[in-house]
């Protein structure tokens, strides 16, 4: 158990390593979905992971044409686009403005143990381990639990699948117009607080890693009352707990 967030995962996995003769690394849990053809239940084993926390957040009047601060310095970059807060105005209105403007998404700073001592790389999708997800794809023929009890049953039957990319940041979504643009902008699925921040330090330690995330919940879907977390989450960590079990058999 690592605790709540990236700060924390990342700290657990860097003391794991120092203290440990650690070989690889498999983080699992339960995530929220940001990709709407696949339903709560289902596990998911992303290709890459990013932190889609860090941003440059561009003064009001500044556009996409405009150099951000510190950019120059190759500390900021525009590569890997932006979230524009206007496009969310309710009713729409392709003139309208926001004072917020953009937020540009950014990559880590890395120091990985095989570079050149402060010498800083830059990285934004981190790719899993190769061989482990090989090793994954034999997840897919799992059988997993469908129901919390005799009453409680998902209406679809709970598979693990394997998605090209999951992300996480310190937010609980819970907003569906930004579950749609992650997807949308970055063919996200499965989005946590915590997997990014083990695949970081794992990239920088050039440890294998992988990371496999049960659905609890549409992101700011299902009913307008109250998070699919709130009743599924239990489930969802089961099977996580389920699937993650079989891949160390299968190692």
């Amino acid at each position: 158990m690592s605790g709540l967030a990236m700060l924390n995962a990342g700290l657990t996995t860097q003391l794991l390593v120092s203290f440990f003769e650690v070989k690889g690394v498999i983080h699992y849990g339960i995530a929220g979905n940001a990709n709407s053809s696949l339903h709560i239940g289902y596990v998911t084993v992303p290709r890459y992971w990013a932190h889609t926390g860090l941003w440059n957040w561009q003064r009001y009047g500044d556009g996409p044409n405009d150099e951000l601060s510190l950019e120059s310095d190759g500390d900021y970059t525009r590569k890997y686009g932006y979230l524009h807060f206007a496009n969310f105005t309710t009713p729409s209105d392709q003139n309208s403005s926001n004072l917020l403007n953009n937020v540009w998404y950014q990559p880590e700073e890395i120091f990985p143990v095989t570079g050149t001592p402060e010498v800083r790389q830059h990285a934004f999708w981190v790719p899993v381990d190769e061989h482990y997800y090989q090793i994954a794809k034999s997840l897919e023929s799992l059988e997993l639990e469908k129901c919390l009890n005799s009453t409680t049953c998902l209406s679809n039957t709970p598979k693990a699948v394997l998605v090209e990319r999951g992300a996480s940041a310190n937010v609980f979504v819970d907003n569906a117009a930004y579950r749609n643009f992650l997807y949308t902008k970055f063919n996200i699925s499965p989005i946590d607080m915590e997997s990014a921040a083990v695949a970081l330090v794992c990239l920088e330690q050039r440890l294998p890693f992988i990371a496999i995330r049960s659905l609890s919940d549409l992101a700011g879907g299902g009913t307008s009352e109250r998070n699919e977390a709130a009743v599924f989450s239990g489930l969802a960590s089961q099977n996580a707990v389920t699937a993650v079990l079989q891949f160390i058999k299968s190692l």
